[in-house]
């Protein structure tokens, strides 16, 4: 969902210079929210459940995914661009044809850091009662002192770091799949 978003933003401002100043500096100034307060502010209108923890967790994986779009697609180079034009490609067959793929590595690596991020933060999104390991790590946390809350601390904790490792080698293998051999580096 963070890609989707990401992407289509970055598609209506990368060719414009003070656009893209705008995505970088949201991208920069929502990073510097602390995760747990943002999820604490959502809590109030929405309530506790899956939806603040998603709504968190989106808002968060966005970012990196954002700035690396509008990076890539902004860096495409513009021969490539002219050539397809030239050719009869419409505006829209050119960026799907052309900018997209060529700018997808860069995007791809926003994707994989995006990733590894926001597993962090969907462990700490769980204080709002949404699904993941979060819940033993704080289910731990609150029980500190008492019979086994320092193994449901350390089974959330490496159970997050498990599914981290596996999320990226997916992601190594989706950018195999993905990207040209003639663009890959």
């Amino acid at each position: 969902m963070a890609t989707i978003i990401s992407v289509i933003l970055a598609a209506l401002v990368y060719r414009k210079a003070s656009l893209i100043g705008l995505a970088n500096s949201v991208s920069a100034i929502g990073l510097t929210i602390p995760s747990f307060a943002l999820i604490g502010l959502l809590v109030a209108p929405i309530g506790f459940g899956v939806t603040p923890a998603v709504i968190v967790v989106t808002f968060f994986a966005a970012l990196p995914i954002l700035r690396n779009a509008v990076v890539g697609l902004a860096n495409v180079d513009q021969s490539l661009v002219e050539s397809a034009r030239g050719i009869g490609m419409s505006r829209m067959r050119t960026f799907l044809r052309v900018e997209l793929p060529v700018a997808w590595p860069v995007i791809l690596a926003g994707v994989r850091v995006s990733a590894q991020m926001v597993m962090g933060i969907a462990a700490v999104a769980a204080y709002a009662l949404g699904p993941g390991l979060g819940g033993f790590i704080f289910s731990g946390l609150s029980r500190l002192g008492g019979a086994n809350s320092l193994n449901s601390v350390i089974i959330g904790v490496v159970g997050v770091i498990i599914l981290a490792f596996i999320l990226d080698l997916l992601l190594v293998g989706l950018g195999r799949l993905t990207i040209s051999r003639g663009i890959r580096v």
